[in-house]
């Protein structure tokens, strides 16, 4: 059994607090308190080391993973974050500066995004550090932007450059807050995700939520130097196109909007985010499954992203 299989049957049966807008299947949950302008977001993430990082880790860059990958989630739903609950797992014999710097770490990227550490918990892991991140954030009442309501027709786009995150992205990744709020004030965003698993899995999470089909352009796809630069001096790596539709830890938004929007979309984008890539990679279509289109002609995606326990 898959992460995925497993969380289908943990979630089966809907939550039934009225203060559920948004439960499980979406990158936050989302929540309604009655406030007249405002709903809250909810998230939690783990990085567990052998996992996510390594003993060689710098430990500031753990710390600004951990926080940063649920800020990424954050950014999917268009949001702002504002305070968070930091989980520290730890072996019996650990070193304290180290776990220091990994606070400090977190402790940085907190406050360069206005974000508040107001506690957590202590607890006892054999063998390896594991550390949780609870996070609130808020999006205006009405506003957020979920997986399911991608449409036929609506041009794909993602953020930056996809594969190879192995090289140092993954724990250096900036989430993608506020290109993500721009757009979801400067446009209607149909649906939107944050890659964490890789374009070929996160796609599908989308398609599955708004039950449409995907036509991909193999060339439009924005592969990454790192990845082209692995391929080159590994004859073992995947190819470069592989990396970006299956590596993971992109952290890059992937979201939709009305076909008719694309073209101004992308010269607003330009004007506003210069330095930072946005490529439209295909359309929303009808039926089920993702079709992957090049100039020799067009085929069913096989690949797919990184899945825990498969």
């Amino acid at each position: 059994m898959n992460e995925f299989e497993l969380i289908a049957r943990l979630t089966k049966s809907p939550p039934t607090n009225q203060n559920v807008v948004t439960g499980a299947g979406d990158d936050c949950a989302v929540l309604d308190f009655g406030l007249p302008d405002k709903w809250l977001l909810f998230k939690t993430d783990a990085i567990v080391e052998g996992v996510h990082f390594t003993q060689d880790t710098p430990a500031e860059q753990i710390g600004h993973k951990a926080l940063a990958r649920a800020l990424s989630d954050i950014a999917a739903m268009a949001g702002t974050p504002t305070a968070a609950l930091v989980t520290l797992a730890l072996p019996h014999k650990f070193d304290v500066k180290f776990i220091e710097a990994i606070y400090d770490g977190m402790g940085a990227l907190a406050r360069k995004l206005g974000v508040a550490i107001v506690g957590g918990e202590t607890t006892t892991n054999p063998e390896r550090i594991l550390i949780s991140i609870a996070l609130l954030g808020f999006v205006p009442r009405g506003k957020a932007v979920l997986r399911s309501g991608a449409k036929t027709g609506d041009a794909i786009f993602v953020t930056g450059e996809l594969g190879g995150s192995l090289a140092g992205k993954h724990l250096e990744f900036e989430p993608r807050l506020a290109e993500a709020r721009w757009l979801a004030e400067n446009f209607s965003i149909h649906a939107m995700i944050d890659l964490s698993d890789g374009l070929a899995g996160d796609l599908r999470h989308i398609l599955k939520a708004s039950r449409v089909g995907a036509d991909l352009l193999k060339p439009a796809i924005p592969v990454s130097r790192a990845a082209k630069l692995r391929a080159r001096e590994s004859s073992s790596a995947q190819s470069p196109f592989a990396a970006a539709l299956a590596d993971g830890e992109d952290f890059e938004l992937l979201f939709t909007v009305a076909g008719a929007d694309a073209v101004k979309l992308l010269d607003a984008w330009k004007k506003q985010f210069p330095k930072l890539r946005l490529s439209c990679i295909g359309k929303i279509t009808t039926g089920e499954g993702v079709t992957i289109r090049d100039q020799t002609g067009a085929r069913p995606l096989t690949a797919h992203g990184y899945v825990h326990f498969a």
